[in-house]
């Protein structure tokens, strides 16, 4: 540990992390093995950081929410194993909704992406350079959000999507799909990043009748939810899109726009 930073003596800090010059460290924070924390990071109380995280310099862990409905409520920011917080990141921690902000394992969070109060981004998720993500959102396992997106509070992010740089995101995007365009529309299945992930051509297919049904042969919700529920055979990927599609409080993006 660097002499030049300011490390509280109660927080508890893991074996072999390293803590560069100029960085702050308060009480009421952990941070475990094998971490390295880069110059200039701050880093407040109520952190919770795994082993091998790596956060570069410049980067606000765990302040205090942007909510005037913060109370001084005791919350926490915590942060999965083996994630990397880029320079510059900003991320708040919880209010009374949640209690925490979760970051999963094995994130990357690029370059001046803001991550709000209550939000929780699950395993494997890329969020790129100055992604803004406000408070109470989720974005589930392998989402990637493309670089200047804004999302609004409370949206829903399916898992295994893809949404492309600069989109404002003011509805929620099924698991397994690419997003485009203003306003945010579906884009068809994201079959590239399936294939990396080790979908098989038969669940890919499956996923694409799935979309098909929902996104264009001019169906309501409601109609497209029962013909999937009906017409196509069962399997786990059927059960996430349907059950993120049924629990979805802000409504799914729509279809393809010319």
């Amino acid at each position: 540990m660097n002499s030049q930073s300011s490390i509280n003596p109660k927080a508890k800090i893991g074996k072999n992390t390293v803590i560069e010059a100029f960085s702050y460290i308060d009480d009421n924070v952990i941070i475990g093995n094998n971490c390295w924390i880069g110059n200039n990071v701050t880093i407040y109380s109520g952190a919770r950081i795994g082993n091998n995280v790596k956060i570069f310099p410049g980067a606000v862990i765990s302040s205090v929410p942007q909510d005037l409905k913060f109370d001084g409520e005791h919350t926490t920011v915590e942060i999965g194993d083996k994630s990397t917080i880029r320079e510059c990141v900003t991320i708040s921690r919880g209010t009374k909704d949640r209690f925490k902000t979760t970051i999963g394992k094995n994130c990357l969070l690029m370059a001046y992406s803001h991550i709000a109060h209550d939000c929780i981004i699950e395993d494997n998720c890329i969020i790129v350079n100055a992604v803004q993500i406000a408070g109470h959102s989720i974005v589930q396992e392998y989402a990637i959000i493309g670089g200047g997106s804004l999302v609004h509070q409370f949206t829903k992010i399916g898992c295994h999507s893809m949404i492309s740089g600069g989109s404002i995101i003011r509805k929620d995007v099924p698991p397994y799909c690419k997003a485009g365009k203003e306003p945010l529309s579906y884009k068809g299945v994201n079959s590239i990043g399936l294939k990396r992930r080790n979908f098989n051509q038969i669940q890919i297919n499956q996923i694409q009748n799935m979309f098909r049904i929902l996104y264009l042969e001019g169906k309501n919700i409601s109609q497209a939810i029962n013909k999937i529920s009906d017409e196509i055979e069962d399997s786990k990927e059927k059960e996430i899109i349907l059950k993120f599609i049924k629990s979805s409080e802000r409504g799914v993006i729509k279809g393809i726009l010319d």
